[in-house]
């Protein structure tokens, strides 16, 4: 599985946030599919539409993720 990498800081790690404001770290496949970090776990209940980057700054949509 091949990640993308965040347009600013080309880290491959991001996490999601839920209505609560807890954090999911995932993985974006070249695919564009969001991936938990942890195998196993579930993104029920997570915003799916905007991911943060867990390196800098960025957040955005995973369509904006660089590819390496």
């Amino acid at each position: 599985m091949r990640k993308l990498l965040c347009p600013q800081c080309k880290v491959p790690v991001f996490y999601v946030k839920n209505g609560q404001g807890e954090r999911l770290p995932v993985y974006i496949t070249d695919e564009g599919q969001v991936v938990p970090r942890v195998e196993g776990e579930s993104l029920m209940g997570f915003n799916l539409d905007t991911v943060y980057c867990m390196g800098c700054s960025w957040s955005g949509s995973p369509r904006q993720l660089a590819r390496l």
